[in-house]
């Protein structure tokens, strides 16, 4: 790549930041007035996850030392660069580089540095999360990369980008949601336990180890995590989108593709209740585990889905 690509990337992916966090935040908070209905609540004004963030940000926190401090900078980093490299639409920061285990390798940057600055916090109950954060990674990931894995085989590419283009040939009947419905219902749970939403919730878990990673967080800190977990959202549900439903070509396309995603993940998480954590890996490692080794078989054996 010669310099001028480097600074349209950037720039692109610095546009595509800002909207992550405008449309995330402010999806959130509209979530958060559904559930309240849901639940015969008022529900907070839309835009009170703003007005949260930004009121955070200009609080001075309580350091527990140096690591403590960088690893909050460190996952927002990582969580940050990786949300740099979503095809979003047409709108792609560096063609050619958003391969799907490159965000695989991003994505873990952000979590390893926010699992070093809750630890260096020194709160046993933020260690306790950290560990189910960590153990239930290894127990979404693997089914999901198997499914991943099929799909690269299938369609040839590892690009996510590429991977979106190929399923907008045919309109809905080239998705990846009705070519590989196995490996859809795989995704989706999946995504569950990416978002930590019912049942997955077991590393928050506010009831039993009062937020887990994030107890001792607050002020600026805090603010900072807040925005890890709107950036985070955003990777994990257009990650989704691309990669099963198509991706979209204009906004009114992504907007609902993601919108029906997050809301029904939002939604079903509402009416689950929470896993411990041994029950997280022993459900990860029978049926997504087994249903994404037979969406495989298929791909490879039969051609179905490619």
């Amino acid at each position: 790549m010669n310099l001028n690509e480097i600074l349209t990337g950037t720039l692109t992916g610095l546009i595509i930041l800002v909207f992550a966090f405008v449309w995330q935040t402010t999806l959130s908070g509209v979530t958060r007035k559904i559930v309240g209905r849901f639940q015969k609540r008022y529900g907070p004004k839309f835009y009170q996850e703003f007005r949260d963030i930004f009121k955070l940000l200009t609080k001075t926190g309580v350091t527990h030392g140096w690591v403590y401090s960088f690893g909050v900078m460190m996952a927002l980093g990582g969580i940050m660069g990786t949300a740099m490299f979503m095809p979003v639409m047409r709108f792609t920061a560096f063609p050619g580089l958003d391969n799907v285990f490159i965000y695989v390798y991003l994505f873990a940057v952000g979590m390893l540095g926010m699992a070093m600055s809750a630890v260096g916090s020194g709160n046993p109950l933020a260690g306790i999360g950290v560990m189910r954060a960590l153990t239930q990674m290894v127990g979404y990931e693997v089914p999901f990369l198997v499914v991943v894995l099929a799909m690269v085989y299938g369609h040839g590419t590892a690009s996510v980008s590429e991977l979106a283009a190929v399923q907008q040939a045919a309109g809905i009947a080239s998705w990846n949601l009705v070519r590989m419905p196995i490996g859809t219902v795989v995704g989706f749970i999946c995504l569950l336990g990416m978002l930590g939403k019912k049942p997955f919730e077991t590393f928050i878990a506010p009831a039993e180890i009062a937020s887990g990673p994030m107890v001792e967080y607050g002020g600026k800190q805090l603010g900072m995590l807040m925005l890890l977990h709107e950036f985070s959202i955003f990777i994990e549900v257009s990650l989704f989108v691309n990669l099963f439903l198509g991706g979209a070509v204009t906004v009114v396309g992504f907007i609902i593709k993601y919108v029906g995603v997050f809301v029904l993940a939002s939604l079903v998480s509402q009416a689950l209740g929470r896993f411990k954590i041994d029950q997280v890996i022993r459900y990860f490692y029978r049926w997504p585990i087994a249903l994404a080794v037979a969406q495989a078989l298929i791909v490879v054996f039969l051609g179905w889905g490619v």
